[in-house]
């Protein structure tokens, strides 16, 4: 198996844990615009850069990330990544309201 195809099966298998924790009635169906949650995320911190720790990474800056279990969010503070590929770039968790709903869409490197 390649390391592409490893990391991929990772991140599947992630992705699918992460979304049989959730329980229905804390987090809508996952539709184009996100995973619905019952209410908008806290302001975002202000968080202060440290040095990067060498070439080739890049800062993932701290963000709410909505927990279901919990029913609530959690802030995930900025860290430094190494991309997982040469042209990667990082998209941050987005927050939208839609026809009187709020969704959650989680970050991802694109």
């Amino acid at each position: 198996m390649s390391k592409r195809a490893l990391v991929l099966a990772i991140f599947c298998a992630s992705l699918i844990s992460f979304f049989s924790l959730s329980a229905p009635a804390q987090a809508g169906v996952y539709v184009h615009f996100g995973i619905g949650v019952p209410f908008p995320p806290p302001p975002l911190r202000h968080e202060v850069v440290v040095v990067r720790p060498g070439p080739g990474f890049y800062w993932v800056g701290g963000y709410w990330n909505w927990r279901p279990g919990y029913h609530r969010y959690v802030w995930v503070p900025g860290y430094w990544s190494r991309p997982p590929h040469r042209h990667a770039i990082w998209v941050a968790p987005r927050y939208s309201y839609h026809h009187r709903h709020h969704y959650y869409r989680h970050g991802y490197w694109r």
